[in-house]
């Protein structure tokens, strides 16, 4: 009996001792789960979650932990928010027979199509859920819109226009898988050619009703006329330029040039065609060939695709984005200009972009600032300052009574959710945020070679100290932190970053980098 002990003893001691190895070899986060289960714990004490989708709130943590990166910073309002809107984000998470997919409303409204679906802000849905570790969420998601819509007596993908092929290049630069861009690469460039035969004009040039802009009763819109808008031309320009990239990757150069000719011709035709030089403004083209007499927040998308040249005059218009006459207001950046006469004259209730703030929007304004700042020379009076003022502003606006809310869009001097209290715009799916934080504010920016890019736009001496840890990115875990003193994370002074627990780069400032790392 005793030599019997004695056996299982050892056996334990070796079990416990490769348990000890293993746990050494397995790389060790800068952050722990705690800051992300408090949040979670707060947040589901402020829901009575009348609807519960895949992941209820009672597993909201254990999910969120296997699939977000965590984030903690000295801006309290950012970290809450960023929180917030991943714990928000899984809520629209839905299992069907057809896969994963994700709602835009918690509720059901009579003009989605099965599932509650509707296409209107795919695109900033696929951007915030490139991050989560479970690539099949996003792949189901892209794939139902693909393959499973269009098999419906009534497809909805076409209901409003969208930058879904941009989305899914984007998606793929974080994780990339070839396998998938073949399985959906000749259905995007299918789709592409019928949008060409629904909404291209014999100009070459696209036009759109606002309403299937999703951005109904705007100042330039109708539901009528065949407008030239910013928006649908943007999109179709990112959308032809993410296709001859995919293409590219795939060996495809037919396809590659086929649609890098498209993109340039497009560029072409919206730099020519819709900037007003005396109002140093993108616009829409109206019906009888003249521009909109508004400035519109859809002028600053042709930057969330790096469209516009690298000019003094373009860079201009970037200045109204301050201007509390153009965009700044209170409670965030409007959608026209407040000066123009019909500013605010829609009424309210029915859904208005003729001013109010949506977050639809502000999330491509700070994208488009984002990728001005980084990819141009020319910023204006554009600076990380801005930037940082304005995405955090963004984070204090989405709250109600005090307490974290997203809803659909609210009035730019109280704040008020101009949809108040109505149940289908709580936890609205319709903008990004995470990602935001990512991609732009801590900078990392996805490439296709094993280069790894981060570019901050933090302001200088704003932050002591942040940490970004466990994104998965390219198969692997990236961890950036930056310690002024070092003293917050005892690994030593400076900007760090770390691949797989492993240091791959230390500077002493924090800058823009680039760091090679195994793949």
């Amino acid at each position: 009996m005793l030599k019997f002990f004695s056996k299982i003893s050892i056996v334990l001691v070796a079990l416990l001792l490769i348990s000890t190895i293993s746990q050494a070899q397995k790389p060790q986060q800068v952050l722990n789960f705690s800051k992300l289960r408090c949040y979670v714990t707060y947040f589901n004490t402020l829901d009575t979650e009348v609807v519960k989708n895949y992941v209820p709130n009672s597993q909201a943590f254990n999910w969120l932990s296997k699939n977000i990166p965590l984030f903690e910073c000295p801006d309290t309002i950012l970290q809450q928010m960023y929180y917030y809107r991943w714990w928000s984000f899984r809520k629209h998470l839905v299992k069907t027979p057809d896969g994963f997919i994700f709602t835009e409303f918690i509720t059901p409204v009579k003009f989605a199509g099965i599932y509650n679906t509707i296409s209107s802000a795919l695109g900033h849905q696929v951007y915030e859920g490139r991050w989560l570790r479970n690539p099949q969420y996003i792949n189901d998601y892209i794939s139902f819109w693909l393959f499973v819509d269009s098999k419906q007596p009534k497809s909805h993908f076409h209901s409003f226009s969208s930058w879904l092929d941009d989305a899914v290049y984007q998606r793929y630069l974080v994780n990339p898988d070839k396998a998938f861009l073949k399985h959906v690469l000749p259905v995007l460039a299918a789709d592409y050619q019928q949008w060409e035969t629904e909404r291209q004009l014999p100009n070459q040039l696209f036009w759109q009703f606002d309403v299937k802009d999703a951005m109904e009763e705007s100042i330039s819109g109708s539901r009528k006329d065949k407008n030239i808008r910013p928006t649908i031309n943007s999109y179709m320009y990112g959308n032809a330029k993410a296709l001859a990239h995919m293409a590219g990757l795939l060996d495809n150069d037919t396809l590659k040039a086929k649609f890098n000719l498209k993109a340039k011709q497009l560029k072409v035709l919206v730099e020519n065609n819709l900037w007003d030089d005396t109002a140093a403004f993108f616009k829409v083209k109206m019906v009888n060939g003249k521009l909109s007499d508004a400035r519109e927040a859809i002028g600053f998308i042709p930057w969330y695709f790096n469209l516009p040249n690298d000019e003094p005059k373009y860079a201009r218009q970037w200045n109204q984005l301050i201007d509390t006459a153009g965009f700044n207001a209170p409670w965030g950046l409007t959608t026209a200009e407040r000066r123009h006469p019909n500013f605010r004259t829609h009424g309210v209730g029915k859904c208005e972009w003729d001013g109010a703030i949506w977050p639809f929007a502000t999330t491509q304004d700070l994208k488009g600032l984002a990728n001005l700042l980084i990819n141009y020379i020319n910023h204006g009076k554009m600076t990380d300052r801005v930037f940082y003022d304005a995405l955090h502003k963004y984070a204090w606006s989405q709250q109600m009574n005090g307490k974290p809310y997203i809803g659909e869009y609210q009035d730019e001097k109280t704040g008020y959710w101009l949809k108040g209290d109505n149940p289908r715009s709580a936890f609205y799916n319709h903008s990004g945020f995470a990602d935001l934080v990512i991609n732009d504010l801590i900078g990392l920016k996805p490439r296709r070679d094993n280069v790894l890019e981060v570019y901050p736009l933090i302001p200088q001496n704003q932050w002591d100290w942040f940490c970004l840890d466990r994104v998965h990115y390219h198969g692997h875990d990236i961890t950036i932190f930056w310690d002024k003193y070092g003293s917050k994370y005892h690994k030593g002074k400076g900007f760090h970053i770390y691949n797989d627990g492993n240091e791959i780069m230390h500077t002493d400032k924090l800058k823009h980098i680039f760091v090679k790392f195994s793949k």
